[in-house]
């Protein structure tokens, strides 16, 4: 039987997963004032105990007021690389790649965690430090939406700055032992402010035509870059299509160009510049809804692409990678569902029999009842779309 193509290794740069699943990054909001805590160990640890090839940890912040809300993690100071560290070296002992998204979230912070209402905070809260650090800066001083304050917009030497802000958290990235590093471009946070017309009103080299918005997405992919070790894969996360004036054929344009500059994949989700998420429109209802994207730019720019967005089933991600529509997959709230999906998948797909995809602890149980003659399923076995 021919191995699946979901279970075969991919070499990128120097770096060879064992597999095509990906542990998409998760914001948790359980960080203690920037630092990890012994969620963001099980967290991650459980994916990668679960047979994932690359686990990447959620949106890291690159500076204090990059935080979208209390309890997101940081990299903006030495003292954060030792949890992170931890993390990293847990998610590796289980046999995955370790992996970090960087990220700043703009005009689109200050706010309370999504289920507490995600709404503005005053700064009197008691998980609330250093209010003034945490100052609402974006491209142009234009609201996320009606309920949002004005930020207030970046001036050139300051973006200059936070380009350097990148730099210097995959700096501490690379000495916390990840592997593979994500620029997070996307789902309206800053670096994808910059790209949208609706958010960048801007008038100097950051802003206006297309090149001038782009600038900034480039010049950070450019500057980790030279920063990341060469041997090191970089990836940067777009919202392929914001339905604010950003879509597919603007975002192949941009991987072209950060293809030259040494990005090695495109992570291809999609909204955050409006008020409503994609997860709520109707598109999103349906499997695979931001697969086109990752198929579109994988021809027409060039560079491999991680696809994203209700992957749910072994043999939808089977048929994802084996039609080329993407290098990788990605999953989420599906491993939420089942952190141990990857080894799922792999029995369902006849990948591996003997469960040496995970962990001994695992592995010689689970092995042990397979050959037992057991006449029943696992409580997952559904064998996919079609069942």
């Amino acid at each position: 039987m021919t191995k699946p193509l979901l279970f075969t290794p991919l070499e990128i740069r120097s770096v060879t997963l064992k597999n095509r699943v990906v542990v998409a990054p998760m914001h948790q909001y359980s960080a203690d004032r920037g630092q990890t805590t012994d969620w963001h160990l099980m967290n991650a640890g459980r994916y990668a105990a679960g047979g994932a090839g690359l686990v990447m940890m959620e949106s890291t912040k690159v500076a204090r007021n990059g935080c979208g809300t209390v309890g997101d993690t940081a990299l903006w100071d030495d003292s954060f690389i030792p949890g992170f560290a931890r993390c990293a070296t847990f998610i590796k002992q289980q046999g995955a790649v370790a992996a970090i998204q960087l990220g700043h979230s703009g005009r689109k912070a200050r706010l309370s965690r999504p289920w507490e209402g995600g709404k503005p905070l005053k700064g009197d809260e008691p998980e609330v430090y250093d209010w003034d650090g945490w100052e609402l800066v974006a491209p142009s001083a234009i609201a996320h939406d009606d309920n949002s304050p004005v930020p207030r917009a970046l001036s050139h030497n300051e973006v200059r700055d936070m380009v350097g802000k990148w730099g210097e958290a995959a700096e501490r990235a690379d000495k916390a032992g990840f592997d593979i590093l994500e620029i997070h471009g996307a789902h309206g946070y800053l670096i994808h402010q910059f790209l949208s017309p609706v958010a960048n009103q801007r008038t100097d080299m950051y802003g206006g035509n297309e090149m001038n918005r782009m600038r900034f997405a480039v010049e950070v992919a450019e500057h980790v870059r030279s920063i990341w070790p060469a041997e090191k894969p970089l990836f940067m996360r777009l919202s392929c299509e914001d339905d604010a004036g950003w879509g597919p054929e603007e975002s192949v344009r941009l991987s072209r160009l950060l293809r030259e500059k040494g990005v090695d994949v495109i992570d291809c989700s999609s909204g955050g510049t409006l008020k409503y998420s994609p997860m709520d429109g109707e598109r999103s209802k349906k499997y695979g809804y931001q697969v086109p994207y990752a198929e579109k730019i994988r021809k027409e720019a060039g560079i491999k692409t991680m696809a994203v967005g209700h992957i749910v089933h072994a043999d939808q991600a089977e048929a994802i990678l084996v039609e080329g529509r993407a290098d990788l997959v990605a999953l989420a709230r599906e491993l939420m569902y089942n952190p141990n999906w990857a080894m799922d998948a792999a029995q369902k797909l006849g990948a591996d029999p003997d469960f040496l995809m995970v962990p001994p602890p695992m592995r010689y149980w689970l092995a042990r009842r397979a050959k037992s003659g057991f006449e029943g399923k696992p409580s997952t076995w559904v064998k996919g779309l079609e069942s």
